[in-house]
């Protein structure tokens, strides 16, 4: 305790490249293939301690939506409430362990990710989440990794904040955590933010009651399994798959309730908002709501773009993981004049796609999360199919015989508010709208205009005052914002993520930002030299 320990400056976690013949690969598809043989059945997890209930719920492979992965357990309203007590129980000792000691732990839970772990985290993302190598080696071995480093430092970096004192006093400020737990609710599309959400509070000193989605209970298990492993105490962190509707009303009614850290969709963090302000008079303090929801993310071209650099563009920042991310790029603006050329060039690189499962490396395209998405996308391709405004340029089929299998798919439309150029898809869809070359003015407008989100955009242009120019008129519609680059990729500690008007908070995850959010400060005065007299000295 008597030391001014410090973290050392992180580093991004190099990116394996999983080469044929490599050792990694050969390790990876073990560990894949022994997933792939096992019959799972999944406890809660409460306090340290697994708890089977009678409720269970299919894991669904997306690839292989028949294969028996066994099941896993559902919480109702008994075990949220005993997941939120042994919260509760274990945040005093938690909190009042020194901060070093408490982000120590992640950091060890960093470097078992860079070894034990790396294979099992990504085969389980492959599986459960249909991830090819590289995705899943981004995702949920790097970007889990990076979090777990780069927040350990922002932590010393919060604490070290502190005030000036004058002569004859010390100021100073305590970051207190929040007085109750921390409610996360993490989403299937990444391995990392299903580990960064509740930990992130943690770190702070705060305790967590974790609902995991659905359709990604086999990774996120195994990431209980890595904290547990890293030595972070019993309760700190509870694991409760469960239906959101049953959480809210168990853990948004308890006054201990504090503060709620969610990635999802928007529909869904409005209705947290909403019922979170509902019962505010239940409540000890007012709390803490930091999302990241929805997002309809843009890629803006110039007549000056680079050709080539757009259609990779294009075509990777709209169908890696299946357009599966919130930063995906799911509506194109594309001047006249390039679009044959752009267009000839993305389909040259689709052709090359190829569509299967994970465990085949050739395959760039996977299959979408689970049958409400292969449903929900195929009924926007279908709806452009039949639409007057709209065609179908590349892609368009789907297959759920065996997996949730929807092509690459580029929609162009001659209306800019075309329904697939303002609602989330969430999928391997792209909508283009061509817009005359000496429309750039107008057509920034309509980017503007057309969707509520702003997480995502990108710009490609040549032209250092165009850039500029493009830079300012869209500074509100996008979070990250993108110069000559795909509007996908963010990298803890170089582009902190998160966006505004209807796709969240923008607490910047990845940021102390973030970090702070999960802080309530205490500014305390010491006087060594108290006034003894009431008088001030112009009255005497």
């Amino acid at each position: 305790m008597n030391a001014l320990n410090t973290v050392n400056p992180p580093k991004n976690e190099p990116i394996f490249k999983y080469l044929k013949g490599s050792k990694e690969r050969e390790r990876l598809f073990q560990e894949y293939d022994k997933m792939w043989a096992t019959e799972y059945k999944i406890p809660l997890i409460i306090g340290g301690k697994e708890i089977f209930t009678e409720k269970t719920q299919r894991i669904v492979c997306p690839h292989d939506h028949q294969h028996n992965l066994g099941t896993y357990c559902m919480a109702g309203a008994k075990e949220i409430q005993m997941a939120i007590d042994a919260a509760m129980a274990a945040k005093a000792q938690w909190e009042n362990l020194d901060w070093f000691e408490r982000v120590s732990i992640f950091l060890k839970a960093a470097e078992l990710i860079s070894t034990k772990y790396r294979y099992i985290l990504n085969a389980a993302t492959m599986i459960g989440q249909s991830k090819n190598i590289f995705q899943a080696e981004i995702d949920a071995t790097c970007e889990l990794a990076d979090f777990f480093r780069f927040n350990a430092k922002y932590v010393e970096q919060i604490y070290r904040d502190q005030p000036e004192s004058t002569p004859g006093y010390i100021d100073r400020v305590e970051y207190r955590p929040l007085e109750g737990f921390i409610l996360a609710i993490t989403p299937f599309n990444f391995t990392s933010i299903a580990g960064n959400l509740p930990s992130a509070p943690a770190m702070m000193g705060n305790v967590a009651v974790w609902k995991p989605s659905s359709t990604s209970v086999l990774s996120n298990y195994y990431l209980m399994k890595l904290f547990h492993e890293a030595g972070l105490p019993d309760g700190v962190i509870n694991f409760i798959p469960c239906r959101g509707t049953e959480l809210s009303a168990v853990a948004m009614t308890n006054k201990h309730y504090a503060g709620v850290h969610f990635t999802g969709s928007t529909e869904v963090f409005r209705q947290i908002w909403k019922t979170s302000s509902e019962n505010l008079d239940k409540l000890v303090s007012y709390p803490r709501i930091v999302g990241e929801t929805g997002g309809k993310d843009f890629i803006f071209a110039h007549p000056s773009a680079d050709l080539e650099t757009l259609s990779i563009g294009l075509v990777q920042g709209s169908f890696e993981f299946q357009g599966q991310k919130c930063s995906a790029a799911s509506r194109a603006y594309i001047p006249e004049s390039i679009w044959p050329e752009v267009k000839e060039r993305m389909g040259k690189a689709m052709k090359e796609f190829k569509m299967g499962t994970p465990r085949e490396p050739e395959n760039f395209i996977n299959a979408v999360i689970d049958k409400v998405s292969f449903d929900k996308t195929m009924s926007y391709i279908n709806y452009a199919k039949d639409s007057k405004d709209a065609e179908i340029v590349f892609g368009g089929n789907g297959n759920d015989s065996k997996g949730y299998f929807i092509e690459p798919t580029v929609i162009k439309t001659t209306d800019p508010k075309f329904k697939s150029m303002q609602e989330e898809i969430f999928a391997p869809v792209l909508t283009i709208y061509v817009y005359k070359d000496d429309q750039v003015e107008e057509t920034l407008t309509l980017l503007d205009e057309t969707s509520p989100y702003a997480l995502t955009g990108s710009i490609f242009a040549r032209d250092r005052h165009v850039i500029k120019h493009l830079a300012n008129r869209l500074t509100h519609c996008a979070g990250n914002f993108y110069i000559n680059d795909k509007p996908t990729g963010a990298i803890v500690g170089q582009q902190p993520f998160g966006g505004a008007r209807a796709s969240g908070t923008n607490d910047k995850a990845g940021s102390y930002l973030n970090l702070i959010r999960w802080a309530s400060p205490r500014t305390i005065k010491e006087n060594f030299n108290a006034n003894r007299d009431w008088q001030y000295e112009y009255m005497k």
